[in-house]
């Protein structure tokens, strides 16, 4: 059994007797803190047999005192231990939890402590208690609802690994995804590369998918949909600028890194990659589009929703009337480029005047 020398035992006691923690003592002497807790122990018996009387000299701790973690038999030592583990702040908890909720800080809570209620104990005691407090508060979200064809959600994610064409080699597609806020129905599709044109094509093929359009389709502020984030007046791309109003909707951009505002489409991506792909390997992009479309239609718009705890599919047909009619034509895909007149006022288009 470890014995410590006389002057560590001497500042033990000291520490001790200023209601110093384990964590403290050992920070400031190295000591280990089960010769720490044992030393308090042999104090607290020692005080218990002779009150008046205090050793501060060599003392062994073979056999005088009771295992330092007793078993939990419920024997007297257990009584001793789960006494010492128990928080200095406890006696304080409902006013503690109180002042977490008010967004104060461990430091204003412990000098309002020792004002208010002359807590004797140390700063880091508090630190810790006021942390677990804020570690078991849950994040809370207000559930917003929709009516029908009113919005639709859309991001990227990664797809199941897939043949390249290039390379010969597995890798990951781009997974695009479009569900409709009110019925949580969604359009899955991957390709290999993004781009302005592509961005438009899939927010096409997706409305034609569902047989209408939504009022307002909401995104993230990737480069394929926002040249400069805003909050009230978001630059969007040009050529995803021109397909919406086509269709007529209005883009409605989240906030900076807020995904929580489209956390139903994030929700979707979430189900496909775990349910639908994961594990899956494909030859072509046209096979595993096919997969998706199959999966959709058999498994996932069959499913109950956890939320609403209504079929998807049944949904959708409640929604489908309100989504705005397509219009006759398809939009047309354009390239915007900067040209320059030349002195003769020519201007080159693709090696041509």
């Amino acid at each position: 059994m470890n014995v410590l020398k006389p002057h560590l035992q001497s500042t033990v006691f000291t520490l001790l007797d200023r209601n110093a923690s384990q964590r403290e003592i050992h920070r400031l002497t190295g000591i280990d803190r089960k010769t720490i807790r044992r030393y308090r122990a042999l104090r607290a018996g020692a005080e218990a047999n002779s009150p008046g009387e205090v050793t501060t000299g060599p003392v062994s701790v073979d056999g005088q005192i009771p295992p330092p973690r007793p078993p939990a038999s419920g024997a007297s030592g257990a009584t001793v231990t789960s006494s010492l583990a128990r928080s200095a702040c406890e006696p304080h908890r409902t006013w503690i939890e109180e002042q977490v909720r008010l967004k104060r800080n461990a430091q204003a809570i412990y000098q309002d402590l020792v004002d208010h209620f002359g807590f004797p104990s140390s700063y880091q005691s508090v630190k810790r208690f006021v942390r677990t407090l804020r570690h078991g508060d849950p994040e809370q979200f207000d559930r917003l609802e929709f009516l029908p064809g009113e919005e639709a959600q859309v991001d990227y994610g990664e797809g199941a690994l897939t043949i390249d064409p290039r390379s010969g080699r597995y890798r990951r597609p781009r997974l695009f995804v479009m569900t409709l806020r009110y019925s949580r129905r969604s359009f899955r599709r991957v390709v290999w590369k993004s781009s302005q044109q592509v961005w438009a094509q899939l927010h096409e093929e997706a409305f034609r998918y569902f047989g209408g359009v939504p009022s307002y389709v909401v995104l993230d502020n990737l480069k394929e949909g926002v040249l400069k984030p805003d909050l009230y007046e978001p630059e969007l791309n040009p050529i995803y600028s021109a397909m919406l109003a086509h269709y007529a909707v209005v883009a409605d951009p989240a906030r900076v890194a807020d995904p929580n505002r489209k956390g139903c489409v994030e929700s979707a991506i979430q189900h496909t990659q775990g349910t639908a792909l994961a594990g899956r390997r494909f030859e072509t992009l046209e096979a595993q589009n096919e997969f998706l479309r199959h999966w959709e239609e058999n498994w996932a718009s069959k499913r109950i929703h956890g939320s609403t705890r209504r079929q998807v599919e049944a949904m959708f047909q409640e929604e489908k009337p309100h989504l705005r009619p397509l219009p006759v034509a398809a939009f047309r895909i354009f390239t915007e480029v900067v040209r320059t007149v030349c002195d003769d006022t020519t201007v080159r288009v693709d090696s041509s005047y």
